[in-house]
């Protein structure tokens, strides 16, 4: 018998808030362990959560962005549950009454286009860290994560192939960095994916038993991870047994799934409005605010770039592969570099180096106005575009402005016309044979010259000038 897949997916995205989402604590990543902690991210008696308001204008932003209907009144409540990382034993989350409601994705996939709809976008706290030291017994525990803003965006059970899912993912993950809701860096849990699977055999409409996978932080892993549990399930169906409704863990080092407790229903978590928090009003004036401050998505960037910049679709491509790239280009530009000339120093030199060395743009020491100057160089002849890339070399491990390095290491472009004419005429002298060879037709050898008075020049020598005089030379 064959058997349909119906999933439906949950995605946790970190809001990029610089304050957690009830206090001022920093949820900047990578501190020491339990340095951003304040009575109110740990529920001590007493304490009055405050809702951050940019967290409530992130998660609009990605409603209006998806069709979603920003609801006028939305609240949270306390979900109650036991779990060690959760000091408090409750975590506080919209449930009831969420921020949106609908929403939609449209995917073009390998088989025609769909649309994947969502049910909700609500906001809520994360929990805290349970770390694991290899070798050592003991669970140790870090609450800097408490409190950080989350918005889980949940879709309906539209998906049949992980296909739609990988393609799913990455779309949301390209609108979420470029929207500026959430920086979407992966490594450090800012998206996180549950799944809910089951199978139903063909031609019926009846849903089956669906299970869950938590916390998957790698689109990769989540396709095999779902493949797994859809063959898990038809191995059990197939073989007259029962799906059982429960919540999995997939070890990403072993590639497989384990049971991890049995799968919760909402009254499990004795769910009740929070009573420190008012509700969530919003306005059509807040809605419009919200919506007039949009960001360019990278579908239009991408446009924008080839209509006005005049560059080919791959290099807009490419040069919008997240914000910060594309925003490195346009300030090189506004700082007088040629369009294309500057696509392809970026594509060319400046990704190289970031790749080669995983150093974030930010810290890269070539501003745009630097490689403007270094192009402008090249441009004006000052230096020839083979001693602009050692001048680059310069530039990225100093921060030097090329004109800087230029002078000092005396990398002016040799131009003078009879100075090259008497290096060429000393190379093609001491040369006999080349010159038989080229005078016989083998006009290759043209090369051998030019490189010869390069070389003789320690690279400064015009090459076109260079080129030009040899010809006239031998003809």
């Amino acid at each position: 018998m064959r058997y349909v897949p119906t999933i439906g997916l949950e995605i946790h995205s970190q809001l990029a808030t610089k304050t957690k989402i009830f206090c001022g604590c920093s949820t900047e990543f990578g501190s020491e362990p339990n340095t951003h902690s304040c009575p109110v991210c740990l529920g001590m008696p007493g304490v009055l959560p405050v809702l951050n308001r940019q967290a409530i204008e992130l998660a609009m932003r990605m409603g209006l962005l998806t069709g979603g209907n920003i609801q006028r009144m939305s609240y949270f409540a306390r979900k109650n549950y036991f779990y060690p990382d959760l000091p408090k034993g409750y975590q506080i989350s919209m449930f009831e009454l969420p921020l949106i409601r609908g929403g939609h994705l449209d995917l073009r996939t390998s088989t025609g286009e769909k649309t994947i709809r969502f049910n909700r976008i609500h906001l809520e706290e994360d929990a805290g860290k349970l770390i694991h030291i290899e070798g050592d017994t003991k669970s140790y525990f870090d609450v800097n994560r408490c409190g950080v803003p989350l918005i889980e965006i949940v879709t309906e059970p539209d998906f049949e192939t992980t296909e739609e899912i990988t393609l799913f993912l990455n779309t949301l993950k390209e609108m979420l960095i470029f929207s500026g809701v959430s920086l979407g860096n992966m490594e450090q849990g800012n998206i996180r994916v549950d799944a809910n699977i089951s199978i139903r055999p063909v031609g019926q409409k009846k849903l089956g038993t669906r299970t869950e996978i938590k916390n998957m932080n790698s689109f990769v892993n989540a396709a095999i991870a779902i493949n797994a549990e859809i063959e898990r399930q038809t191995d059990i169906v197939e073989q007259g047994g029962s799906i059982v409704q429960e919540t999995l863990l997939f070890d990403a080092a072993h590639k497989t799934l384990a049971a991890m407790r049995s799968k919760e229903e909402a009254h499990d978590y004795r769910y009740f409005p929070e009573p420190d928090l008012v509700p969530v009003f919003v306005d059509d004036e807040w809605i419009g605010r919200v919506r007039s401050e949009l960001p360019e998505m990278r579908d239009q960037m991408r446009r924008r770039f080839e209509t006005v910049y005049q560059i080919p679709a791959y290099d807009a491509e490419i040069l919008t592969t997240s914000p910060e790239i594309a925003c490195y280009y346009e300030e090189t530009i506004k700082a007088g570099a040629d369009p294309k000339k500057a696509s392809n120093w970026i594509m060319g030199e400046v990704l190289r180096v970031l790749n080669e060395t995983q150093l974030p743009l930010g810290e890269f020491k070539i501003k745009p106005p630097m490689l403007a100057g270094l192009l402008s160089m090249v441009e004006k002849g000052t230096i020839s575009g083979s001693m602009a890339k050692t001048v680059f070399d310069e530039m990225r491990a100093t921060g030097k402005d090329p004109k800087a390095i230029v002078g000092e290491q005396g990398l002016t472009q040799i131009s003078d016309k009879d100075a090259l004419e008497k290096i060429a005429r000393e190379v093609i002298s001491s040369s006999p044979d080349e010159v038989a060879k080229y005078k016989a037709g083998k006009t290759q050898v043209l090369g051998f010259f030019v490189g010869q008075v390069m070389k003789a020049t320690g690279g400064k020598a015009n090459p076109g000038e260079v080129n030009a005089i040899i010809r006239e030379i031998l003809s």
